[in-house]
């Protein structure tokens, strides 16, 4: 049974998102804490490289579980990424297409580099650990255009109350996107709350982006209906 919405847009009343999404969002959660935990605490971006050096050789197996764990949610997070598209109509599923798929290649990044670095932590030199981390921190502050592209499109609809999507999700999609906005400005950042790498990227923004994806995902996976061309 099909029901038309607007234009040439249509709502199936089959959830699309079903156990799928569902099993894909929860496997996202909990290999992402999984990591984290693992990792334990992250290293002060105002250390210094001779800091830095002692906590790599300390804690270079729970990076290297951080690492693990992270690359075994690139698959649930691109089988997400797949679902959430499918609930958007042409041009906006586009745009959060681009959003999407460049956030999971910067994290990628991202991982890859602290594997690099705790890879031989007993030959790291210090001045080398400093170099390479500032550039990592700076994933923060950059990942905020992708993040941005990402939720723009889904959050316009549900304020709009266009494609079904929830008022509730547009909401939370406004406070994370104008948090991720304001947290570009951590590029000129030096110290404090608002240095790249500090707790406006790691700990604030980092926790509003993770729970609009999971109250994204848990959404479309009990409640969704599929959009298709009319």
């Amino acid at each position: 049974m099909e029901k038309q919405v607007t234009g040439t847009i249509r709502a199936t009343d089959e959830p699309v998102g079903s156990r799928s999404l569902l099993s894909a969002t929860v496997a996202y959660a909990v290999l992402g804490v999984a990591g984290l935990v693992a990792i334990g605490r992250f290293p002060a971006a105002t250390e210094t490289g001779e800091q830095l050096v002692a906590w790599f050789r300390e804690n270079g197996q729970g990076v290297r579980w951080f690492v693990w764990a992270w690359t075994l949610t690139i698959p649930p997070l691109a089988i997400m990424i797949a679902f959430f598209r499918r609930l958007l109509p042409a041009v906006y599923r586009d745009v959060f297409l681009v959003g999407a798929i460049s956030y999971l290649v910067a994290v990628e990044i991202g991982t890859w580099s602290w594997a690099g670095l705790a890879l031989h932590a007993d030959q790291l030199n210090p001045a080398i650990a400093r170099t390479v981390l500032d550039v990592v921190i700076f994933l923060g502050p950059v990942l905020t255009g992708s993040t941005t592209t990402m939720m723009a499109p889904v959050t316009l609809l549900a304020l709009r109350g266009r494609a079904q999507l929830p008022v509730w999700l547009g909401v939370l999609g406004a406070v994370a996107f104008f948090e991720q906005a304001v947290e570009t400005i951590t590029i000129f950042g030096a110290k404090g709350f608002l240095q790249p790498g500090g707790a406006m990227n790691m700990q604030l923004g980092a926790m509003l982006t993770l729970t609009w994806l999971l109250a994204f995902g848990v959404w479309g996976g009990v409640r969704a209906n599929a959009i298709s061309p009319a």
